[in-house]
C-alpha cells in the first residue's frame, strides 16, 4: 500500500474550533485593555506608506523612501513608549532627540 492521505480540514472548520476551543485567549482583549486586538501593528505601521505608493504608483526615490520609513519608525516607537508624537519631532529637531528605555538598564 502507499502512503497515507493526510485529511485536511476546511479553513472555516479551524477557526470555529479555535474560537470554541481557546475562547479565553481569543477574547482576551475585551477584558484586558492593555492587549490590542490584533497581533497586526507592524501592517498597521507601514500601511500609510502602501497607500502612497498605491496612490502615486511609486514611493520617490530610495532614498526618500527610506527616510520616510526611518521617521515613521521613530514617531510609531516613541507612541508606543507613550511618548507624545508632537513633542518627539519638536525635541528631535531642536537636536534633543527621544531615545527607548535601555532594556539592559530597565
Amino acid at each position: 500500500p502507499g502512503p497515507a492521505k493526510t485529511v485536511t480540514q476546511p479553513v472555516g472548520r479551524v477557526l470555529l474550533e479555535v474560537l470554541r476551543d481557546r475562547e479565553d485567549d481569543v477574547l482576551r482583549f475585551a477584558h484586558d485593555l492593555r492587549i490590542p486586538p490584533t497581533n497586526n501593528q507592524a501592517e498597521r505601521d507601514v500601511r500609510p506608506a502602501k497607500t502612497q505608493q498605491k496612490i502615486s504608483g511609486r514611493l520617490r526615490s530610495e532614498t526618500a523612501t527610506g527616510n520616510r520609513y526611518a521617521i515613521r519608525g521613530y514617531l510609531s516607537t516613541a507612541a508606543k513608549h507613550g511618548t507624545d508624537v508632537i513633542s518627539a519631532i519638536r525635541d528631535a529637531l531642536l537636536g534633543r532627540p527621544w531615545m527607548p528605555p535601555d532594556p539592559a538598564t530597565a
